[in-house]
């Protein structure tokens, strides 16, 4: 029969004169008339004929190997006799995708190859026109004889399980029934609402992702190379710099870049400051902590999960009412948010700012303050923060999540200075959560005047759709009270007494997602202290563009008429 094997050319070597000379036949192991290998990526091969198997008198001993590869494992070189000649493509050696493959230690290396090719394409791992990796390859990093890969190849390829055309390789062939797919698991989470409403989350469809992008290849280029190593649990000191410069300026905090500490959201900030072996504010020693009657149930779980114990402080129109500190001697911290309160709207009042401070330096204790949307204001000249106090008294937390993303899982706390080490002691040697890339391009990004110009953008958008809100509910419901709209992301909608759990329930019939003010409240603040309010928190920066007039208009249809 006539061999229809195609070796690649070979390079003709020359001799130490520059003459060429004639070129090797190339070698042949053990090949069989009749039959051609697969494609192994360094030669083209047809099929071999349907019904013909490999013989094994010229195999090398099977089962001697004993050894259990991956195609992950370190390449080994091929014989020199196959190696291509210097300088030829390919002169690395044989090269494929990688391909995992769990062979057992003993027993036939050709039957054992086969039958784990056979059950990850009957499981469906390798799917339909994957291509495998060259034979050669593939017996390099399984440490099989190369012969053993090749026939196993060729035994698949005549029981129909692979394809070998010429010039393409070796694939998983069609199949005409599919490998049936494993029961898909249920899924808890609920379906995507028709008009989304919900507070605390920025219009997604407006990240500034060229700007983002511009900014992140600048900062790549210009990083040193130990920023692509283990990273600094303080941050990278560029965004320090920046945001020391940025906080003075746009909130009046007092700081410089060695007071600040990244983290990568308020969240992970109150874990290293509460939860933990080596907690900043351990519960055992630091005593109860202070909270606002109204807050988000997902930070009290995280306290209470830390050990932390939570104790309400009254609203009214002026924020909390923070002279009730002075009367619980346990008390030694206090979270705020005194730019707005969260979520019932309004800033700390003046007096009560510097009544907090004051009660922190007499006491000796700590205010934590939550600065969660200080950016975004319309009707009245920015709060300062109350950082600019007393900076020895006040932790400030910030975040990137309402300005741009919660996406980027990046935050900032601005310490006292006898904390830092502390703080820094929690988060341990390396930093385990914010991107060193991303924290470079969020310093670019700021220090390039990239974040200003986002923040005036979007401070000019979400004006505009809470002017819309506001008109809509002045012409469909006038009735309905709406606070809390002179700053932050979302509004407060005032029901009448007993109506907020219907007007929920209408909103779920409509596929409306908005939240109501009961979720709030702490379940320790007293009726008498601060009488329950129904309403509803409304968050017009959620929806895009495009869906939020039918947001709008599915939530005038669930409000209940005047009474």
């Amino acid at each position: 029969m006539t061999d229809t094997s195609v070796d690649p050319p070979r390079t003709p070597r020359r001799s130490p004169a520059g003459a060429a000379e004639s070129p090797r036949p190339a070698a042949r192991r053990n090949h069989r008339p009749g039959t051609t290998r697969p494609d192994d990526g360094n030669s083209t091969a047809a099929t071999r004929p349907a019904g013909t198997r490999p013989s094994a008198t010229a195999r090398p001993a099977e089962g001697t190997t004993g050894t259990t590869g991956t195609t992950n494992a370190a390449r080994a070189a091929p014989p020199a006799a196959e190696r291509p000649a210097a300088g030829a493509a390919g002169a690395a050696g044989p090269t494929g995708a990688d391909l995992h493959l769990d062979l057992p230690a003993t027993g036939s290396r050709r039957s054992a190859l086969m039958a784990a090719l056979r059950e990850a394409i009957r499981s469906g791992r390798l799917a339909p026109g994957t291509r495998l990796p060259p034979y050669r390859a593939l017996a390099a990093d399984l440490g099989i004889a190369r012969n053993t890969a090749a026939d196993a190849y060729a035994e698949l390829v005549a029981e129909g399980w692979l394809t070998a055309r010429q010039g393409s390789g070796t694939t998983v062939a069609e199949r005409a029934e599919p490998v049936p797919a494993t029961r898909a698991r249920r899924s808890s989470r609920p379906p995507r609402p028709a008009h989304d409403l919900r507070q605390g989350q920025p219009d997604a469809a407006a990240f500034p992702r060229s700007a983002w992008l511009a900014a992140g290849r600048r900062a790549l280029t210009a990083a040193p190379n130990e920023a692509f190593g283990p990273g600094d649990p303080q941050g990278r000191r560029e965004l320090r710099e920046v945001l020391a410069e940025y906080l003075a300026r746009a909130r009046g905090v007092r700081t410089d870049p060695d007071r600040i500490v990244v983290c990568s959201g308020f969240a992970h900030a109150l874990r290293l400051l509460f939860d933990g072996p080596r907690a900043v504010l351990p519960a055992r020693t630091a005593g109860p902590l202070a909270v606002e009657g109204y807050g988000l149930a997902f930070h009290r779980g995280l306290l209470a999960a830390a050990g932390a114990v939570t104790r309400p402080l009254p609203l009214d129109e002026h924020g909390a009412r923070v002279g009730g500190l002075a009367e619980d001697p346990e008390i030694r911290t206090a979270l705020l948010t005194p730019a707005h309160q969260f979520p019932t709207g309004g800033p700390l009042h003046p007096g009560r700012r510097a009544a907090v401070v004051d009660w922190a330096r007499g006491r000796g204790g700590l205010v934590l303050e939550d600065d969660y949307d200080g950016e975004f204001r319309y009707d009245r000249q920015p709060v300062g923060a109350l950082q600019g106090l007393d900076p020895e008294r006040v932790v400030y937390l910030g975040t990137a999540s309402k300005s741009l993303s919660p996406a980027l899982r990046l935050g900032w706390m601005v310490l006292p200075d006898h904390l830092v080490d502390r703080v820094l002691a929690a988060k341990g040697e390396r930093e385990a959560w914010a991107s060193a890339l991303d924290q470079l391009t969020l310093a670019e990004f700021i220090g390039s005047g990239g974040y200003d110009r986002h923040v005036r953008r979007m401070r000019r958008r979400y004006r505009d759709r809470r002017d819309r809100l506001v008109g809509a509910l002045a012409e469909h419901a006038p009735h309905i009270e709406v606070t809390g709209i002179a700053a932050g992301l979302h509004a407060v909608l005032r029901l009448a007494p007993g109506t907020e759990r219907s007007v929920l329930k209408a909103a779920a019939y409509r596929g409306l997602v908005l939240d109501g003010l009961a979720d709030y409240r702490h379940p320790l603040l007293a009726a008498e202290a601060m009488p329950a309010t129904d309403g509803l928190v409304v968050g017009y920066a959620t929806p895009p563009d495009h869906a939020y007039p039918a947001a709008l208009e599915a939530l005038c249809a669930i409000l209940p008429p005047p009474l």
